[in-house]
């Protein structure tokens, strides 16, 4: 995929395009001396990495009450989906990662395109926990860890300030039904999976969590 095969499939502005044109150049510079993303996908990065995280965008939940909708991004690493999200115009995107390495590649991509997104340089669990509509990641942890880190924005018992829980926006591999087993196990949720655009074998989950299973011993 191109830049230009990009905006036509995405639709977004000229200006925007030049945005992630520069996010895509920092990207490449930077993984040479750090490992953001897969050197071997450098040569498609416009699909599998650009295009694999703007497919989130019609998918986040609607927000209805005038503010801006708030995603977290855990494990953000090379910025996605969340640093994608962000350019796109998705509200106020948190990215959450704590290699300090990545941070720096994060708050220059930030500063360079323009971007106003919230890097916190900590882990997920270390995260305050405050309003979030959507929580994302992609290649962070398998689900059931996933929503162990994210159960303080997901799970009602949890969510801050007494308002409703996020809703999960996963990115996944071939190995998805296999981790939902596992999740729900362990988490009582109500999943819709949609195909992956970007990859014939990925799968997008759109997850609502009501609470931990009961475990009986």
């Amino acid at each position: 995929m191109t830049p230009e095969a990009f905006r036509k499939e995405t639709g977004v502005s000229r200006e925007t395009l030049t945005r992630l044109e520069g996010y895509a150049d920092l990207l490449i510079r930077w993984t040479k001396a750090v490992n953001l993303v897969s050197r071997n996908s450098l040569h498609d990065l416009w699909r599998r990495h650009m295009f694999d995280s703007a497919q989130l965008l019609p998918l986040l939940p609607e927000v209805s009450d005038g503010r801006r909708r708030v995603i977290v991004d855990l494990g953000a690493g090379g910025g996605f989906p969340g640093m994608v999200l962000s350019i796109l115009g998705a509200g106020d995107v948190h990215l959450v990662e704590s290699d300090q390495r990545k941070v720096m590649f994060l708050r220059e991509v930030a500063r360079e395109v323009g971007s106003d997104t919230h890097i916190h340089g900590v882990r997920a669990d270390q995260l305050p926990r405050f309003r979030v509509d959507a929580v994302t990641a992609r290649a962070f942890a398998p689900l059931e860890k996933l929503l162990d880190e994210a159960a303080a924005f997901l799970d009602p018992a949890q969510a801050a300030n007494g308002h409703g829980p996020a809703q999960g926006v996963f990115l996944k591999g071939r190995k998805v039904e296999e981790e939902l087993t596992a999740a729900q196990k362990a988490w009582k949720m109500t999943v819709e999976k949609v195909p992956s655009r970007s990859d014939s074998s990925g799968t997008i989950l759109l997850i609502g969590v009501h609470g931990r299973e009961t475990t009986i011993s």
